[in-house]
């Protein structure tokens, strides 16, 4: 697939990886998904660095695409916006050479955007339990749309819409009680064993 990047999306992926160009074909990733707090951007920029890989957080491309915060973008656009923007970072991430991908807790959801990250890649759910999901993204979910009033609420009602799909994943990671280098010594143990 040929990418297309705007001028704010082109300069967070250059940044992050070469985008693959002509008949290239997106393979190698390991994506992570889970729920706001589970480790993805945190683990995923040490594994990235562990492994040698770049790191993209599809977050960045939505915010470089949209051109301001994803708060922002809930507040004056909308969630169908948002989604819309998260659907091109998906696409936009997985047309670079192999990295480690962390996407938004909601990306999977979208059955476009669960084709794209399940297509020659490697998927690790990042799980933890709701108690310290809500001790690292705080109790008001502050800067999080989706979480905003009480996060402990919020994150189970979304465990419970979004774990079905998470299960999808080729490896399922509980975090709750890792140090970030542990959880990534063991995704790295099972990457070894699966080759």
């Amino acid at each position: 697939m040929k990418a297309s990047f705007s001028d704010g999306a082109a300069a967070a992926l250059t940044r992050m990886g070469r985008p693959l160009r002509g008949s290239e074909a997106p393979h190698g990733h390991i994506v992570l998904v889970g729920l706001s707090g589970s480790g993805k951007s945190t683990i995923g920029r040490r594994l990235a660095t562990t492994l040698g890989r770049a790191f993209i957080d599809t977050d960045d491309l939505i915010v470089a695409r949209a051109g301001k915060p994803i708060p922002r973008v809930f507040a004056e656009d909308g969630e169908h916006v948002f989604r819309s923007i998260e659907r091109e970072a998906v696409a936009e991430a997985v047309a670079l050479e192999a990295a480690v991908i962390a996407t938004g807790g909601g990306a999977p959801m979208d059955p476009q955007n669960r084709e794209v990250l399940w297509d020659s890649t490697y998927v690790i759910w990042l799980d933890a339990a709701v108690e310290t999901l809500v001790r690292r993204v705080g109790a008001s979910g502050a800067g999080r749309p989706l979480l905003a009033g009480d996060a402990a609420e919020r994150l189970a009602a979304l465990r419970a819409e979004r774990q079905s799909v998470y299960a999808g994943a080729h490896f399922h990671l509980d975090t709750t009680s890792l140090t970030t280098g542990d959880a990534v010594e063991t995704i790295r143990q099972n990457l070894t064993s699966e080759t």
